[in-house]
């Protein structure tokens, strides 16, 4: 892969870490605590409850997917970006382009998601 392609798809991934990040920075600045205060019945303590929940799995999931992130800029960074984990072939531009921070070409993804769907 060309340096310049390299480049461009640094830059998309440390766009979508600096607004997960800042994401993460709003979320906790609103604040994620439950003030039984200031509900006042248990359809709202109910209900702020499950939002809360939500909002720790939405965060989990961003975690997991800043992880990736990170490690996309690390394979940029050792000179193994763009190259499938599993069968070692180049992942195609198209499939890069869309999500840069993929680790399996599109046959090999389709693949895993078969197994999972076999085995769930």
């Amino acid at each position: 892969m060309k340096k310049a392609e390299l480049k461009r798809f640094r830059e998309v991934l440390e766009e979508k870490r600096e607004a997960l990040i800042q994401n993460a920075k709003n979320m906790k600045a609103e604040g994620m605590t439950l003030d039984t205060d200031d509900l006042p019945d248990e359809m709202d303590l109910a209900s702020s409850e499950g939002m809360q929940s939500f909002e720790f799995r939405l965060r989990g999931r961003e975690k997991t997917f800043l992880q990736k992130i990170d490690r996309a800029i690390r394979k940029i960074d050792e000179g193994d970006f763009g190259v499938c984990e599993e069968c070692g072939e180049e992942i195609s531009q198209k499939r890069l382009e869309a999500r840069p921070e993929t680790t399996l070409c599109i046959r090999c993804k389709e693949d895993q998601e078969r197994h999972e769907k076999d085995f769930a």
